[in-house]
């Protein structure tokens, strides 16, 4: 009869992934959880999927396009917004759900033993189907813009649009290695749970999201760069829209940044994860 034998984690630069993968099953169980207990009880359900970026871009058209009269590159104000809350929706679901792990998952961590890594590794792939529904809706609403309205001629897919795949991963990992960090940090601090919605407020208008990134100087556009998910809003309209601020160095830093804070990320989360049922 096989034997197994758990054995604490002594370093915690130790990363799982063997048991990740053997633990598969339990991933996949974890994500349909994850999405099935989001909307669960609603009249409405995966429908808000599309009403919530609908209901954000409106009202950003409202009060930034019209009342502010912020610019959006002479793009039309509905497109251009939902075409910035697709990668930020996406940052900030992963950002807000993982940014809890240990916190809400702490009776099932205190039963039995897993890779802890594998909760919040289920919430990034179980808000993908959500960013897959809001690409359709940006989608529809691209086509109508183009052949349906004078703005049409403004509206042009790039040949850099084949790299976002590349930037819909980098924006997971984002929102996993800064999620990470949070539930390491609610963990023993729980002011943290507080701040987390703030924060995440307070990091979206740092992100040219209802603006572009051409409305800010060149002199302290560098400030912006330094925001990972900047370059990210910005290629996803460069490449989808045709209008956007974006070199190759502004890439590179970001997903510098973003190397880093993902594993960072991993490892504090490795430290804490040890210990965790102590304070939590």
């Amino acid at each position: 009869m096989p034997q197994f034998i758990i054995e604490a984690n002594r370093s915690w630069f130790r990363i799982p992934w063997r048991e990740i993968a053997e633990y598969r099953d339990l991933l996949w169980l974890l994500v349909r959880r994850d999405f099935v207990a989001k909307y669960k009880q609603t009249i409405l359900g995966p429908a808000w999927f599309i009403i919530q970026p609908l209901l954000l871009s409106l009202m950003f058209t409202v009060i930034f396009g019209r009342v502010a009269n912020i610019p959006t590159d002479s793009l039309p104000p509905m497109l251009f917004y939902l075409c910035g809350m697709l990668a930020w929706q996406y940052f900030a679901q992963c950002l807000k759900t993982t940014s809890t792990t240990f916190v809400h998952n702490m009776h099932l961590f205190g039963k039995v033993y897993f890779p802890r890594l594998i909760v919040p590794l289920a919430v990034v792939i179980s808000n993908m189907l959500a960013f897959f529904i809001q690409l359709i809706t940006f989608a529809c609403f691209w086509l109508y813009y183009k052949y349906f309205t004078a703005a049409g001629s403004l509206i042009q897919v790039r040949p850099s649009a084949v790299l976002l795949p590349l930037l819909f991963l980098q924006t997971a990992a984002l929102g996993l290695g800064v999620g990470l960090w949070m539930s390491s940090l609610t963990a023993k601090f729980r002011d943290f749970i507080h701040l987390s919605e703030f924060l995440t407020q307070l990091w979206m208008y740092a992100t040219p999201v209802v603006y572009p990134l051409s409305l800010l100087s060149e002199k302290w556009r560098w400030v912006s760069i330094l925001n990972p998910m900047s370059s990210v809003v910005e290629c996803y309209r460069l490449a989808l829209l045709g209008s956007g601020v974006m070199t190759f160095r502004y890439m590179a830093v970001s997903a510098l940044i973003t190397a880093v804070l993902l594993l960072s990320g991993i490892l504090l989360f490795n430290r804490v994860e040890r210990t965790f049922i102590d304070t939590v």
